[in-house]
């Protein structure tokens, strides 16, 4: 199962690429939440501080992730297919 990962801004600083592809076995069930531990154990300190709430462990709130272009309605329990792009946004701000 292949799946692409695109970051931005502070991500793609972190690890260095604007997109990496992920291959896991086939038959394997893949969730949000296992790419963003894998991306965790690859990427260290830096991606760890930045995606997860040192008070809770959880998700920061301020990022937003896009599978195909559509929101993960699934949240971390989102399931990810061959040939899926998942987008790993930033918070947003305008004015």
């Amino acid at each position: 199962m292949r799946i692409s990962v695109r970051f931005f801004t502070r991500l793609r600083e972190i690890t260095g690429k604007r997109e990496e592809i992920l291959i896991f076995p086939e038959g394997q069930e893949i969730t949000l939440a296992k790419i963003i531990e894998t991306f965790a154990e690859e990427y260290g300190k830096a991606f760890i501080d930045y995606v997860y709430d040192e008070r809770t462990s959880e998700i920061r709130g301020f990022l937003q992730f896009l599978v195909n272009g559509k929101n993960a309605t699934g949240g971390m329990s989102t399931l990810l297919n061959d040939g899926d792009v998942l987008a790993i946004l930033p918070p947003v701000g305008g004015g």
